[in-house]
């Protein structure tokens, strides 16, 4: 969806003209007909209403839209402007208008509030039609272009920051949306490189026989059942001074998942495409911080197999060797995102040394059995970063629950053949595997580990009904939250 502004007053043919409304506060020079109408129906701004009425405009008929923001100074301001946005383009996506007048003047708005309007009003608009070929006319998205009058001074240099982050969501969606077996290792890389083309980005491509020579071997041997050829897609942004060290934000992207040997359960197997959620709100988030020209040094990178059982694949029992050198034995083929993190994660440090670490995984269905629908789960070895991160999704709304560790747990996980197993038992998955995980970020000279965090974002970037932001589908999570955590602790 295209937004744009205007500086003229709102066209008096406009079709569709859409107000902001403070809760109890109806603007005062709304048409008779409107007000009265709003007052009838009892609207009166609350977060999340819409009325809609129509007006003659000569001898045409307009319709003028009220969106309630809530009252100022009550509950979340971002979200009551985001809801107001989203309920906007929900209502209108496939009305049959393709340009709705936003009227601000007068509405009170600061430039960050217009552009969080804009933000949801845009992203709700996403839509992945690509494979739908009988859709009916009154079922196809109309809705085009948004156009914002009387917006407030610096609206529109905010709106420039805030569609940057809106591309990276959308990238985001549409590859996880994607099908297997159009969305693999090899072709994930070709459709991120061709979307990162002249933004700055420096982009690094590992395959196969690289990955063998820096002995890969947890990876590969997820890999190994699949005749997909393993990726690993790095994407580096330098935006602050040459010498800073960056933060890594690294994605476990499993283009499809069906549990290799230790094969899923068919029903809702399909699902397994968007196991590469992580990777995905990684490359996404990259490119937000490219196209805002980021002040900070921020690298991403997305490990990419996938997960087949074939005569070659990897058996429950086997023992692996990963670059660490450290070895696993696998106990079951299914557990196989940490087994891709692992030998990422080494890889990362070893070639950027940097400062923080972020790995972003749908890992385990323990956590959604844990948390719902609602959060993300949250594990750090740095209570300090552990609350940046929780601050920053806090603050973008893509919100985590931070969860224990500890040696306890680190003991269920211990091998009597190798140095770890790739699971523990049936209790505690999400600590077990974030233990595992931990096993592989090194430590500098002084002893001390490198701060990291792993985000377990299973239940997260998949929804089975329409959010605030998002139709039924792809969520897009990740991408703001990363773009957040920049913006409040790395940017210069």
């Amino acid at each position: 969806m295209h937004v744009r502004f205007s500086a003229a007053p709102v066209p008096a043919d406009s079709a569709l003209v859409a107000r902001l409304v403070e809760q109890d506060a109806l603007p005062a020079d709304l048409p008779a007909v409107v007000a009265e109408g709003a007052k009838q129906s009892r609207f009166t701004g609350k977060t999340g209403q819409v009325h809609e009425a129509f007006v003659a405009q000569g001898e045409a008929i307009a319709r003028v839209a009220l969106a309630g923001i809530g009252a100022r100074g009550e509950g979340d301001r971002r979200a009551a402007l985001e809801k107001a946005g989203a309920g906007l383009t929900a209502r209108y996506l496939t009305s049959g208008v393709t340009t709705l007048a936003l009227d601000l003047a007068g509405s009170g708005l600061a430039a960050d509030e217009t552009a969080a309007v804009l933000l949801a009003a845009r992203l709700r608009g996403w839509r992945w039609d690509a494979w739908r070929t009988t859709l009916k006319d009154d079922q196809k998205p109309t809705l085009a272009e948004i156009v914002v009058h009387g917006a407030p001074e610096g609206a529109e240099a905010a709106w420039q920051r805030e569609s940057a982050l809106a591309e990276g969501v959308e990238l985001t969606r549409e590859l996880v949306t994607e099908p297997g077996n159009v969305l693999y290792p090899e072709s994930f890389v070709v459709r991120v490189q061709g979307r990162v083309a002249g933004t700055g980005l420096e982009v690094t491509v590992l395959d196969e026989a690289a990955m063998r020579d820096l002995g890969m071997g947890a990876l590969l041997g997820v890999a190994q059942g699949s005749l997909r050829s393993p990726r690993i897609l790095a994407l580096r942004w330098n935006g602050a001074a040459a010498d800073a060290k960056p933060v890594a934000f690294v994605g476990k992207g499993v283009t499809f998942d069906s549990g290799g040997i230790s094969l899923k359960p068919g029903a809702g197997m399909e699902d397994m495409k968007w196991d590469m959620g992580g990777a995905g709100a990684v490359a996404g988030a990259m490119l937000a911080l490219a196209k805002r020209r980021a002040k900070a040094n921020v690298v991403g990178i997305c490990g990419l197999v996938e997960n087949m059982p074939d005569g070659g694949a990897q058996r429950p029992g086997d023992v692996v060797k990963t670059m660490s050198g450290q070895t696993v034995e696998v106990i079951n083929t299914d557990a196989e995102g940490r087994l891709v993190l692992c030998d990422v994660l080494t890889w990362t440090q070893k070639t950027f040394q940097p400062a923080t670490i972020i790995d972003l995984a749908t890992l385990t269905g323990a956590i959604i059995a844990t948390l719902g629908n609602e959060y993300a789960g949250l594990f750090s070895n740095d209570d300090a970063l552990a609350e940046r991160i929780l601050a920053a999704g806090k603050a973008c709304g893509e919100q985590l629950w931070r969860l224990p560790m500890g040696a306890v747990y680190d003991k269920m996980i211990d091998s009597p053949i190798a140095d770890m197993k790739n699971m523990g038992s049936r209790y505690a998955g999400s600590i077990t595997a974030a233990q595992f995980i931990q096993r592989f970020i090194d430590k500098g000279a002084d002893g001390k580990a490198t701060p990291w965090a792993h985000l377990d974002i299973a239940g997260m970037v998949w929804a089975d009904k329409p959010g605030q932001t998002w139709d039924k589908g792809a969520t897009g999570y990740g991408v703001r939250l990363i773009d957040r955590i920049v913006r409040d602790a790395h940017e210069a």
